[in-house]
């Protein structure tokens, strides 16, 4: 009898569990639909009902061709992308709303990367750079994750044999706080939303069709020049590299973004290893990529962060995901994008 009351028992607490689990999920879906979320994240303006207060994770990622095609790109954020040496671009890739296992390969430090980095207040993670980099990190304060130091130490950084160095260093992304926290650094932090754009102001943009986008980084190496389709159904973008899609390397999702924004600003090469200068910080031209339109629009640093604006007026995102990228001024934004409608 006394086996039979228990048996009783587990039922009812069972029968008990099921239902609140399936009023919770209820309340979830109803939140969702409903768009009733807790929070916001702020690179993104996306809604979630899950704490918002993680620091943003800023990620050096290798853009040579030997590096393609890369890994954890599609969950970033933001992502940066600025020449780094000679016709080579390299990525500075934010995490804040999603956070992949494993982002790379990881590569080297630049001033400006980390003083973008800074902007944000994120934690910069990096794999090597010149004594004298180093140094202008340390004595500016920057929070820094070298993968120099934990070079394939299989915890935060893994070597790769399908790959060879330069290009073959893998930050594990999970590891990033605990290491982070160890080194004495926050690793939350509280951010101000950038502004996105409502529902009905999204319907009503509008602009020059620009369902094609070619952004020539150089006239001599096609490797470096990088094209944005228009996906109308998904009202996304598309991105791809001398003609080839930018997808994840082991699943091969594409990389898909609701904002594009193509800054000008003045580069100076400062070494015989074609090291630049780069200003993010007095503003200029620039062209917003959003809904298949293309507008001029002028771009500045506000608090660190680079921003759209049009008069005094910051412009607002479409919530999701946003591609920077930054051109020299020379030749310009007149000659360094394309617009076709093919």
């Amino acid at each position: 009898m006394r086996k039979l009351v228990i048996f009783f028992l587990v039922i009812l607490v069972g029968l008990v569990g099921c239902s609140n689990d399936t009023e919770q999920n209820k309340e979830k879906e109803n939140v969702a639909e409903d768009g009733n979320f807790k929070n916001i994240y702020p690179l993104t303006g996306l809604g979630t009902n899950e704490p918002v207060d993680n620091r943003v994770i800023s990620v050096m990622v290798n853009n040579h061709p030997k590096a393609r095609p890369q890994t954890g790109l599609s969950q970033a954020d933001i992502v940066f992308e600025l020449l780094a040496e000679g016709s080579i671009t390299r990525f500075l890739a934010l995490y804040h709303s999603n956070l992949p296992e494993v982002v790379g390969p990881v590569r080297s430090a630049r001033e400006y990367y980390f003083e973008l980095a800074n902007g944000y207040n994120a934690l910069y993670v990096y794999h090597g750079a010149a004594d004298f980099v180093n140094d202008m990190i340390v004595n500016r304060g920057t929070d820094f994750l070298n993968g120099s130091i934990y070079d394939n130490d299989g915890y935060l950084f893994k070597r790769e044999s399908f790959r060879k160095a330069p290009h073959n260093s893998y930050l594990q992304l999970g590891a990033v706080y605990d290491v982070a926290k160890d080194k004495g650094y926050n690793i939350k932090a509280e951010y101000q939303a950038l502004p996105f754009l409502s529902v009905d102001e999204i319907e009503s943009l509008t602009g020059e069709q620009a369902h094609h986008i070619e952004v020539i980084y150089s006239n001599s190496y096609s490797f470096a020049n990088v094209q944005y389709d228009y996906n109308q159904d998904s009202g996304s973008y598309t991105r791809s590299s001398d003609g080839e899609k930018t997808v994840e390397l082991h699943t091969e999702i594409p990389i898909e973004v609701e904002n594009i924004l193509i800054v000008e600003t003045s580069h100076h090469v400062i070494d015989d290893a074609g090291r630049r200068e780069i200003d993010l910080e007095s503003g200029g031209n620039a062209y917003l990529l959003q809904k298949g339109f293309i507008n001029k629009v002028n771009w500045e640093n506000r608090n660190g962060r680079i921003v759209p604006v049009k008069g005094d007026e910051e412009i607002g995102f479409i919530p999701g995901q946003t591609w920077i990228n930054v051109v020299p001024t020379k030749p310009g934004l007149e000659q360094a994008v394309k617009i076709s409608n093919e």
